[in-house]
């Protein structure tokens, strides 16, 4: 799968069903970018497009089943690169990149959520736990 489609399916996952405008939003990226991504993924059977319940002038996205298991192929063969390339570097770089990922993960946080201080995303960690 393309990168972007690969983002729009894990950002469905996170926020469903969504309408259009708002995933375009979410990823950054011009409403008929998005439209196009979500015809591509629905031809595919990977999301389905619909009317918003509320309002049926507004279509909303939603992950289908194959969406989910496409996904998930992709992140266990995501790991699976990972993992291999991890395992090619000597020890000591691996002890050291292990040792970065509570730092890049806590980077991450504060990129997905800039207004939110380090403590307070420790603390949401520790509810959502």
């Amino acid at each position: 799968l393309p990168m972007a489609r690969v983002e729009v399916l894990l950002a469905l996952r996170e926020h469903q069903p969504v309408r259009v405008g708002e995933l375009a939003s979410m990823l950054q990226l011009a409403a008929n970018t998005m439209s196009g991504l979500v015809q591509a993924l629905v031809e595919t059977g990977l999301v389905t497009r619909g009317s918003d319940p509320k309002d049926r002038r507004v279509a909303v996205v939603k992950l289908t089943d194959a969406g989910r298991d496409q996904l998930a192929e992709w992140e266990r063969a995501h790991q699976q690169r990972l993992g291999d390339a991890l395992g090619q570097l000597p020890v000591t770089d691996q002890a050291t990149i292990r040792a970065a990922l509570p730092a890049l993960d806590r980077l991450v946080e504060h990129l997905a959520n800039p207004g939110i201080t380090a403590d307070e995303q420790s603390v949401a960690r520790r509810i959502a736990v």
